[in-house]
């Protein structure tokens, strides 16, 4: 074993000397390219998400979420039909794999909190679950032990079905309240321990995914858009934005009031977004659909948590169907973040659509843009073995320098940044674990994120996406996103992939 990890890291040493000559500026190679280049405490993690990678889905006291069901009830969603009743395991083997973590030298996991491991009924007059509360007491505790800090996500999708039940979950604004006892609960629980908090999880992928095309639980879309049994496409998505919205509000709200002054812990939210850029270089109508498309994607959020109301573009373009915040409301959005965590996985280009007569209305056709992934026939990127996601390292910059202009430079968090491969099961393992575009990927971006904060974007930490081969939505187990190969075939056992070696690498050395 010891030979053949040592032909492993030579090897990912000549991966890595390979992407250099691929770097979009090769000056930053003429030195070595490790962590030392980065600012003095900044912080470099992986992640996943509860629903992704703990499995024990229906043990230990645990309630059903949305996700359960929605994997259950429409297994046609899921591009291999199968679930996170499993996953990874993580919930037996935590101990282990944040040895892993501490081997390769990463400094923080982030992970999210099953809602209804917690709270089976998704309130705290349903009863807590002592069994969750121990299981997440015991990883915080190893995360510790071992020299690594928590950054825990409080909502990542996994609603529990409960509250789906009772009144609609995100669809109604009785969520506001559920939530915000869900997130004292947790604060006053394990908030001694945990310093870096969010209070969910892209709120976009949340809404437009489950509410406008219906390919995420709860699979909620209009009969135009998807195959749903229910749903409004043109006004779902904004009233449940809106309440995601306002659930954070509360609990950033509640720590701050109830818990921040003796925890002196942070709070903020991850928000997901491409960069894009105008289809026409030389078309104003394609500039501007360049910030209308921004603005429906992450303004959508990140303008009422920093300045208090949503972007004027989607107030004219969307209309009467987008909900208003009250002044109370606004006030307490405004600023409701210690940091914002970003994840960005890819760029696309922008070209302005008009839509005359918009008969079918949805959150698709309100920005009046058409996004692609190609000029001319030529790929923006590195294809990827996702359809949707290409190579663009520059946009992780260019985005960073958007966010410090518009957004008043803000504390940023790379809270999710990767790619993934095919589940090829042609391939042996030995082969799987060759991931030179994964190792090409995170040095190309790595480098542009140093190239932002160089130039003064205030950038606190980095996280790959993701620590392991986990259940990914949709897509479930047909795509790897991990740096640890997971073999579904043989007890789920961990192997270290290449990327893993050089992250090590660039961690440690």
């Amino acid at each position: 074993m010891a030979i053949q990890e040592c032909f492993l890291f030579l090897f990912c040493i000549f991966l890595a000397l390979l992407a250099r000559f691929d770097a979009v500026k090769p000056m930053h190679y003429s030195m070595p390219f490790n962590r030392t280049l980065f600012p003095a405490g900044f912080t470099f993690g992986a992640g996943s998400a509860a629903y992704q990678s703990e499995g024990a889905a229906s043990i230990d006291g645990r309630g059903p979420s949305i996700w359960d069901t929605f994997t259950k009830n429409h297994p046609e969603k899921i591009w291999d039909r199968k679930s996170g009743e499993v996953a990874d395991d993580f919930y037996h083997r935590y101990k282990d794999d944040i040895q892993i973590m501490k081997r390769l030298g990463l400094n923080s996991f982030r992970f999210s909190m099953s809602w209804s491991r917690l709270l089976p009924k998704g309130k705290l007059s349903g009863g807590v679950n002592p069994l969750g509360v121990k299981f997440y007491n015991n990883v915080i505790n190893e995360l510790l032990i071992n020299g690594m800090t928590p950054f825990v996500t409080l909502f990542h999708w996994d609603l529990p079905q409960a509250l789906e039940d009772e009144y609609g979950g995100f669809l109604s604004s009785k969520i506001v309240k559920d939530f915000q006892d869900y997130s004292d609960f947790c604060f006053k629980t394990f908030g001694d321990r945990v310093k870096h908090w969010a209070t969910m999880n892209e709120p976009y992928s949340y809404s437009n995914n489950g509410y406008n095309g219906g390919t995420f639980a709860p699979g909620r879309c209009s009969s135009y858009m998807g195959n749903c049994t229910a749903g409004d496409s043109s006004t779902e998505p904004y009233i449940v934005a809106h309440n995601l919205l306002l659930s954070h509000a509360v609990a950033v709200k509640i720590y701050k009031t109830k818990y921040q002054a003796y925890q002196k812990g942070q709070i903020g939210i991850t928000i997901v977004t491409n960069w894009f850029i105008p289809k026409s270089a030389n078309s104003v109508a394609d500039q501007k659909a360049v910030y209308r498309m921004l603005d429906f994607l992450f303004g959508w959020f990140a303008d009422p948590i920093i300045h208090g109301d949503y972007p004027q573009t989607m107030r004219t373009l969307v209309g009467n169907r987008l909900p208003k915040f009250t002044a109370a409301q606004s006030n307490m959005l405004k600023g409701s973040i210690d940091f914002l965590g970003v994840n960005y996985y890819t760029t696309n280009y922008a070209a302005h659509t008009l839509h005359a007569v918009r008969v079918n209305m949805s959150y698709s056709t309100d920005p009046q843009v058409t996004p692609s992934t190609a000029l001319n026939g030529i790929p923006i990127g590195t294809p990827t073995p996702l359809s949707w996601l290409f190579i663009y390292p520059k946009g992780i910059k260019e985005l960073m320098l958007y966010i410090k202009d518009k957004y008043n430079n803000p504390p940023i968090y790379i809270t999710e940044n990767g790619l993934a491969d095919a589940n090829n099961e042609s391939l042996s393992i030995e082969e799987a674990r060759k991931d030179g575009l994964r190792i090409k990927y995170y040095h190309l971006h790595l480098s542009n994120l140093l190239d932002a904060i160089k130039e003064g974007v205030n950038v606190k930490g980095y996280y790959g996406w993701s620590f392991f081969d986990d259940f990914e939505w949709d897509a479930g187990y047909t795509v790897r996103f991990g740096m640890i190969y997971v073999d579904c075939k043989n007890n789920l056992k961990r192997y270290l992939k290449y990327s893993a070696y050089w992250f090590q690498r660039f961690l440690l050395h």
